[in-house]
């Protein structure tokens, strides 16, 4: 069992160009991870060119001014390593991983896709028939259309409601041009956060990362990070999504909640961990699964974002339990306003909370990503010593008054994909 992250233990260093270093330090095995990222996500997809922060992360690693995208793989491959890039709402995320005794090779290559990318014509064709490809499985899914017509619902003209993998339109329409821009822009060292695990010597894994990334500059200032709000809800919002030749329907139902950064976060993620989450699917599994037979599953999740995740409900039903289900839904989440939850439930939920926390640090992967949300919210490197004090001083009055605040039973974003 590795020590638990701590200032202790991990290295911290700001480099001049404004990349922040982690490294922690584990000689478990001889292998190590890097991981990191920086601001180039869909956030910042122009209205009218959905999935261009996507399409940009696929394209970069497919080759560089001295190495092909064949170089690449065979470079990695010949020692047991992977590299490879991709992009969510907020962040272009990288990653190497491999022998620590290739940690300067796998350092190279990443920093020479990182800085310089040459956008292949005839790649940007395969990449582009890859994502042509997902989106075309992806509509074949009802519960990824649910969350889809879902998410243009919740987030009416705001990056999170646009569709970061892209449509068939936006994706047929990107240029070489397009990625370039979009990589000239965004693809910057201010504001970038790289996290080492593994075996190493910190010292040397912070010189090995100023050498391939310190010199990184790119000229003017970098574009805002910025997450608007997100308007309320002023009314229930319905949309259907008919799909030939199915026999389940999903249900996604929710409303834009709060920041991962704001103080009622972690009450209102132990009210969701109460419904929707602990043992078999929280209370909602319980009750509309097991209880009523009326789902296939059914569950909540609360997002952990840096601007206003959604808090959602959803389900996988037969057809003609639609409304059924939706009702038992519904009846839950009012549960949870409207009662306070047993002192017993909520210790047992406390107990999942932090008893789940370990599994997370059991990999070298695991460890480098838990570093690197600490350091996005600014949860500081001593959070996971506080957490398991900072969950078990939450109360079931507090529970409630998350619920109540964040968990939206009256205007909400109602959406169901189905025959």
């Amino acid at each position: 069992m590795t020590a638990i992250p701590s200032p202790d233990n991990i290295t911290r260093v700001q480099l001049a160009n404004g990349i922040t270093v982690l490294v922690y330090e584990n000689h478990a095995s001889p292998s190590v991870v890097v991981r990191g990222h920086l601001r180039a996500g869909s956030l910042f997809d122009p209205p009218n060119q959905p999935g261009l922060a996507a399409f940009t992360a696929d394209t970069v690693e497919r080759g560089t001014t001295s190495r092909s995208f064949q170089d690449i793989a065979i470079a990695t491959e010949d020692v047991g390593a992977s590299v490879g890039l991709g992009a969510g709402v907020h962040l272009a995320g990288f990653y190497a991983k491999g022998l620590s005794e290739d940690l300067k090779l796998l350092l190279d290559i990443l920093s020479d896709i990182l800085l310089h990318p040459t956008f292949p014509r005839g790649e940007i064709e395969k990449v582009r028939g890859e994502i042509l490809t997902s989106i075309r499985e992806r509509e074949d899914s009802t519960q990824a259309m649910a969350h889809l017509a879902f998410r243009r619902l919740a987030f009416p003209n705001h990056p999170y409601g646009r569709d970061s993998l892209g449509t068939l339109e936006s994706i047929t329409a990107i240029r070489r041009k397009d990625l370039l821009g979009f990589y000239q822009r965004y693809y910057r060292p201010e504001g970038m956060q790289v996290a080492v695990v593994g075996d190493v010597k910190a010292a040397s894994a912070v010189a090995s990362i100023k050498k391939a990334l310190g010199a990184w500059r790119v000229a003017g200032a970098p574009p805002a990070f910025v997450i608007p709000p997100a308007k309320p809800l002023k009314k229930i919002q319905r949309a259907r999504v008919k799909m030939k030749a199915k026999v389940q329907s999903d249900i996604v139902l929710g409303a834009p909640a709060l920041p991962r950064t704001h103080p009622d976060f972690l009450a209102a993620e132990m009210a969701d961990v109460v419904i929707g989450e602990f043992g078999m699917m929280g209370r909602m599994g319980d009750n509309v699964r097991d209880r009523l037979g009326l789902a296939y599953y059914a569950r909540t999740q609360l997002e952990s974002a840096p601007g206003p995740g959604a808090w959602t409900a959803y389900a996988g039903v037969n057809p003609q339990n639609i409304e059924k289900a939706l009702e038992a839904m519904l009846f839950e989440m009012k549960r949870l306003k409207t009662e306070p939850v047993a002192a017993s439930e909520l210790d047992d939920a406390k107990d999942y909370v932090t008893g789940s926390q370990p599994l997370r640090l059991e990999s070298n992967d695991g460890l480098a990503g838990v570093m690197l949300d600490m350091e996005f919210y600014g949860l500081g490197l001593d959070y996971l010593q506080r957490l398991p004090g900072l969950v078990r001083a939450i109360t079931p009055e507090q529970v409630q008054a998350a619920a109540q605040k964040y968990l939206s039973t009256e205007n909400y974003a109602l959406a169901v994909a189905g025959p």
